[in-house]
C-alpha cells in the first residue's frame, strides 16, 4: 500500500453511463483500477460504487484529482469520498464492564487483523483499565449519570477532536448516547448490539430468547442513530441453539459471535466499504 493508492465512495440517483464516466475520469488522470464494485437499489432508484485505484506518475495532485471528481460529481448529483488507502482510520472505543469485544478489537488491530489505529479507549467504570494499558492504549474513566450526561458526553467530543478520531465503537457501552450526539456523529459511531435485531431488544437479550425457546441466536453491528437499535444494520452473525442451552451458555455463545460481527463491520467501514443507503447499508465485501 503507497500513498498513491485511493478509495473512491459514490452514490447517486441510477442513471445509463456512471461507471463509465468513473472509469474514463481515471484513465484520463492517469490512474489504474484495481477494484471496483457496484449496485443499482431497484427500490430506491440510487446507485453506490466503490473504485479503489492507483495513481500513476503521469497523475495529477491530489487536490487536481478532486476538483475533477467534483466537476464529474455535479453532473450526476453524486454524494462521494476518496480517501488514501493508507491513511489508517483513528478509532476510539467505548466499553463499560464485558471486555470481550475490547479485547478482540485490540488483538486484532495489533497482530494486523484490523487495518485501524485505536487511539484510545473510553468508560463508565474502571474495570478495563489493565487491559487497554497492556496493549498500550490511553484509557479514560468517564463515569456517566443521568445528571452528568452531558458534561460527560462534552468530554467525549472533545476527546474526539484531540485524538483525531474518525470512528467510535461502542463495544458492549452499556450507556444510551444522546440524540445530540447522534446527530453529531452521524455515520461514525458503530454499536453492536448482544441480539440478532431487531428481536429481543433492550436488556437481559438471552434471558428473552430462552424464554421463548429459540433455535438460534445472534448479535448485530450497526450504526448509531437516536433510535435506539435501530440504526442501519452492517453485519450480523449466528449460532443454532437447542433447548438445552441455559441462559449463561447462550451468552457464552453470543460473546463471540459479537466480537466476529464487531470486527467484520469495523474492518469493512476502516476499509470504505460501507455505504449508507437511508435506513439500511450497502456492503461491498
Amino acid at each position: 500500500m503507497t500513498d498513491h493508492e485511493y478509495v473512491l465512495t459514490l452514490s447517486c440517483p441510477d442513471a445509463r453511463g456512471i461507471v463509465a464516466a468513473v472509469a474514463t475520469l481515471l484513465a484520463g488522470n492517469g490512474c489504474n483500477i484495481t477494484e471496483s464494485q457496484q449496485y443499482g437499489d431497484h427500490y430506491t432508484g440510487r446507485f453506490f460504487l466503490r473504485v479503489q485505484f492507483e495513481a500513476g506518475r503521469e497523475a495529477p495532485g491530489e487536490d487536481e484529482l478532486r476538483a475533477a471528481l467534483a466537476g464529474l460529481a455535479g453532473e450526476f448529483a453524486m454524494e462521494w469520498e476518496l480517501w488514501r488507502r493508507g491513511v489508517r482510520p483513528r478509532m476510539l472505543v467505548m466499553v463499560s464492564k464485558f471486555g470481550h469485544c475490547l479485547n478482540d478489537l485490540l488483538y486484532r488491530q495489533r497482530s494486523g487483523l484490523l487495518d485501524v489505529e485505536i487511539a484510545a479507549v473510553v468508560s463508565n467504570h474502571p474495570d478495563l483499565e489493565f487491559l487497554a494499558r497492556s496493549y498500550g492504549v490511553d484509557f479514560h474513566h468517564l463515569p456517566v449519570t443521568p445528571e452528568t450526561k452531558p458534561q460527560a458526553e462534552a468530554r467525549l467530543l472533545g476527546l474526539v477532536d484531540s485524538y483525531g478520531v474518525d470512528l467510535v465503537v461502542l463495544a458492549r457501552y452499556m450507556q444510551v448516547l444522546s440524540e445530540e450526539l447522534c446527530q453529531k456523529m452521524a455515520g461514525r459511531i458503530i454499536n453492536i448490539h448482544h441480539s440478532f435485531l431487531p428481536s429481543f431488544k433492550g436488556a437481559r437479550p438471552y434471558h428473552q430468547a430462552h424464554a421463548r425457546g429459540v433455535k438460534l441466536i445472534g448479535a448485530t453491528a450497526h450504526y448509531v442513530t437516536a433510535d435506539l437499535d435501530e440504526g442501519p444494520i452492517i453485519e450480523q452473525e449466528i449460532a443454532r441453539v437447542d433447548h438445552t442451552y441455559s441462559p449463561e451458555r447462550l451468552a457464552a455463545v453470543g460473546r463471540d459471535l459479537e466480537s466476529v460481527a464487531l470486527a467484520r463491520a469495523v474492518g469493512w467501514h476502516a476499509e470504505r466499504r460501507v455505504l449508507l443507503n437511508g435506513a439500511k447499508t450497502v456492503v461491498f465485501r
